[in-house]
């Protein structure tokens, strides 16, 4: 596969959507108070490392399909309840800085996959596209469960 310069450009702001996206998870892991939480952001963050080398063999011209599966199937119990403390406002604040970041990576990718010539890169980045609006239902049940969200 040859990409245009327009798909180029594309491919760098994805891989740096996703590397944003790993170090921000990585580092909302280790400040997350509640042991669930820790868990959800350490395995976005390795999700996001996937796609990551996804868009690096992207751009040596060759294209991988993402795993397709429901990856969404973690069910969260309620750590903190309707009052504030402290550690719940912690892990409300990286709740909703990460799934502010899922909706822009979820929205650059809606934009490329409409400029991605190859069908096979297309579908790349639609599988990857799900996956990313996965990952923000994901944060929104645990906020949802804890009484973060609404």
């Amino acid at each position: 596969m040859t990409l245009t310069q327009k798909e180029q450009s594309l491919l760098k702001d994805m891989k740096d959507s996703e590397k944003l996206c790993i170090e921000k998870y990585r580092k909302a892991s280790e400040c997350a108070r509640d042991p669930q939480l820790k868990n959800l952001f350490s395995s976005l963050s390795a999700a996001e490392q996937k796609h990551l080398a996804i868009f690096e063999k992207m751009e040596k011209g060759t294209v991988e399909q993402p795993q397709t599966g429901n990856s969404n199937t973690e069910t969260f119990t309620a750590t903190y309840g309707k009052e504030d403390s402290p550690d719940k406002q912690n892990d409300s604040y990286l709740c909703t800085d990460s799934l502010t970041a899922e909706k822009h990576a979820s929205h650059l990718y809606d934009t490329c996959v409409f400029e991605f010539t190859d069908p096979a890169a297309r579908q790349a980045i639609n599988t990857i596209q799900t996956q990313e609006q996965n990952h923000g239902k994901s944060i929104y049940d645990y906020m949802k469960v804890n009484n973060m969200y609404g």
